[in-house]
C-alpha cells in the first residue's frame, strides 16, 4: 500500500500538472468506486477548478473551487496517472485497462484513477466536512514543523502499552507511516519492533524522532518505493526500495553487522529487523 512518501510524490507532481485546471468532463467506469450516484458526482465536479492538491496521511485530496473535495485512497493497487494528451499512450495504455475514474481538463490532459483490485476509492464531500473528519482520524504529519521531538514524547506518553511498530503505524498517533517505513525507521533507531513504546529512553525517543524525519524525507526524495504496484503520476517507479535496509530483506545480511535479517508476523504484518542491531 502506498504510504506517505509515495502519496507525497504524487501530490507534488500533480501540483505541477493539474493545479488551476478546470475539470471539463469526468467518466466513472465503476460507480461503486465513488460510493455515490455517478450523475451527481459528475454534476458537482464538472466546471470546477482544481484549487489545491494536498496529502493527509496516505490520502490524496483534490480541493475544487466549489468548496468540495475529492478524497482519493490508493489502497493496495491504485494509481493516479496524468497524461498531458487526452489519449491513451505510453504507460496510460496499460493503466486505463483498470481505470475507475477518468478526469479530463480544459486545455488538455487527463488524470486516470485506476485500481486493479478496486480496493481504493474517490469520495466527494464538502471540504469543511472532510477536514473535520481528518482532524479526528489522524495524528500530526511527521514532516511538518508541528511534529517535534517533544510532541513525539507526548504522544508516546498517551499510548504507553503499544509495541513500537504498532505505535508507528497507528494513524491516530502519527499520520502516514505504514509497514515499509515503520521497519526502516525502527532499524535506523536501533529499536526492536516488539518493544513496548513506554520502555524507550529519552535518547531512544530522540533517535526515533530523527529516524522518522530522515527516512520519510529520503523516501520522498527518491519518489517512494516501488516494491509492487506503485507508480508515480508519470507512470514511473520510485527508487527508494533500492535503499531499504531491512524491509523485504529476510535472511539477507544486515548492512551494519551482517547478521541475517529476521522476519516475524506482528499484528498480522510481516515485520523485518536485525536481532543484533535492534534492542
Amino acid at each position: 500500500m502506498p504510504e506517505l512518501p509515495e502519496v507525497e510524490t504524487i501530490k507534488r507532481q500533480l501540483q505541477k500538472s493539474i493545479a488551476g485546471k478546470t475539470i471539463k468532463s469526468a467518466e466513472v467506469l465503476y460507480p461503486r468506486f465513488i460510493g455515490m450516484d455517478a450523475k451527481k458526482f459528475k454534476k458537482t465536479i464538472i466546471g470546477a477548478k482544481i484549487k489545491n492538491i494536498r496529502r493527509r496521511a496516505k490520502l490524496l485530496i483534490l480541493d475544487i473551487s466549489n468548496n468540495f473535495s475529492i478524497m482519493c485512497h490508493l489502497k493496495m493497487t491504485g494509481r493516479l496517472s496524468f497524461s498531458r494528451n487526452s489519449t491513451q499512450n505510453g504507460p496510460s495504455l496499460i493503466i486505463n485497462k483498470h481505470a475507475q475514474v477518468i478526469y479530463s481538463f480544459s486545455g488538455g490532459g487527463q488524470l486516470v484513477h485506476s485500481d486493479i483490485r478496486k480496493f481504493g476509492y474517490a469520495k466527494l464531500m464538502p471540504t469543511e466536512d472532510l477536514d473535520k473528519i481528518l482532524s479526528q482520524e489522524y495524528g500530526p504529519e511527521p514532516l511538518e514543523s508541528v511534529f517535534t521531538e517533544k510532541k513525539l514524547a507526548e504522544i508516546i506518553s498517551n499510548r504507553p502499552n503499544q509495541k513500537a511498530k504498532q505505535f508507528l503505524m497507528d494513524q491516530k498517533n502519527i499520520a502516514g507511516i505504514g509497514n515499509i517505513y515503520a521497519d526502516e525507521i525502527l532499524f535506523f533507531a536501533g529499536i526492536m519492533p516488539v518493544r513496548k513504546i513506554f520502555s524507550l529512553s529519552k535518547i531512544e525517543i530522540k533517535k526515533l524522532f530523527t529516524g522518522i524525519k530522515k527516512i520519510l524525507t529520503d523516501a520522498v526524495k527518491y519518489r517512494g518505493s516501488s516494491i509492487s504496484d506503485y507508480r508515480d503520476s508519470h507512470g514511473k517507479a520510485g527508487e527508494y526500495h533500492l535503499k531499504l535496509k531491512v524491509y523485504g530483506r529476510e535472511k539477507l545480511p544486515c548492512p551494519k553487522c551482517k547478521t541475517p535479517i529476521s522476519k516475524i508476523k506482528l499484528h498480522g504484518r510481516g515485520t523485518h529487523f536485525c536481532a543484533n542491531c535492534q534492542k
